[in-house]
């Protein structure tokens, strides 16, 4: 009997190939070519499952050129890579890679924080360029975290997670703001202490301001210039969720004008292209979308699309289904 096919969108890790291939036909992107729209159609247009990295687009136009496509399995927890209503009304399956890269990534957070706040990118850049000639009271102050207020935009898995290291390792107060707040049961489960605040709030109380939001159309530029100018000149934000919650262009105004004190950024609008405004900040950390970047996280997140993409195949229930009504029909 045939085996099925499926296109692996960007270099991964050999093995994966390798279980794959129990499975499937595979056809691999080892040479690691970015495909251009065109490019990315002609290859997924013949296949019965494709591996996605998170950028790669199934949506209404894509699917059009499809006939076979079953499955797509990205390897990431976003999925705004996806159009989940097309690909519903299509019959695709739709899966993503939640929860394994959760740690990680708040780890990444507090490292953008630790570092944004404390100008620690702008203290090596000074120090690398021969500038430290002496010890001065007032040379690179920062901004405290220990016992501050942290707040949070996006109180899921990696908010919690962050939540957590804030209350527990930094003594922090941590608000939060979610489209609703969070239940009771999970609260009360929770071994720190937080608070729901409404958005507005939420950006004129916290010192350090953790965007952890996915991205959706309907939350574009979430922030933008007039909840940007709410913040205090003294905080810090971090983004970590998708570049297109923050209206970059406002968010360099405030930068450049003082309205505030430093950002940590991992994510961007137009990744891997960077608002050169945001390159010419100091007080700006700067991080080519790592959040998750450990080996052991990295392969975590593939082995749950290859999981995914197997059990499709084998009839079995999936792990992580975005659209679970198309494979229990």
């Amino acid at each position: 009997m045939k085996k099925p096919s499926v296109l692996v969108a960007r270099a991964i890790f050999p093995e994966v190939l390798e279980q794959l291939s129990t499975v499937f036909e595979v056809i691999d992107n080892q040479a690691d070519i970015v495909f251009s729209r065109q490019q990315w159609i002609e290859k997924i247009s013949t296949v019965d499952a494709v591996f996605t990295t998170g950028v790669e687009p199934i949506d209404a136009d894509v699917l059009a050129h499809c006939p076979r496509l079953k499955i797509a399995a990205n390897m990431t927890v976003g999925y705004n890579n996806f159009d989940v209503d097309a690909m519903t009304q299509k019959g695709v399956v739709a899966t993503n890679s939640p929860d394994v890269l959760t740690q990680a990534t708040a780890d990444m957070a507090f490292a953008l924080l630790l570092a944004a706040a404390r100008r620690v990118s702008e203290s090596e850049a000074f120090l690398r360029s021969g500038q430290w000639s002496k010890w001065s009271f007032d040379m690179l102050l920062g901004a405290p975290v220990h016992g501050s207020t942290l707040g949070i935009l996006g109180m899921g898995r990696i908010g919690q997670a962050i939540a957590k290291r804030a209350a527990l390792g930094f003594d922090m107060r941590v608000i939060y703001h979610n489209r609703k707040p969070l239940p009771t049961e999970t609260l009360q489960g929770l071994p720190y202490q937080v608070s729901y605040v409404e958005l507005n709030e939420l950006l004129s109380t916290c010192d350090h301001l953790m965007i952890v939001l996915p991205y959706t159309p309907q939350i574009h530029h979430i922030l933008d210039a007039a909840q940007l100018a709410l913040l205090k000149p003294s905080a810090t934000l971090v983004n970590i969720g998708r570049g297109g919650l923050i209206n970059e262009n406002a968010l360099a105004d405030a930068l450049e004008k003082g309205q505030l004190a430093g950002a940590g950024l991992d994510v961007f609008e137009g990744e891997p292209k960077v608002n050169p405004r945001l390159l010419a900040q100091k007080r700006v950390v700067l991080t080519p979308h790592i959040g998750s970047a450990t080996e052991a996280t990295r392969r975590a997140m593939a082995q749950l699309a290859v999981d995914n993409l197997i059990a499709f195949f084998k009839g079995i229930p999936l792990l992580t289904p975005l659209n679970p009504e198309v494979y229990l029909k």
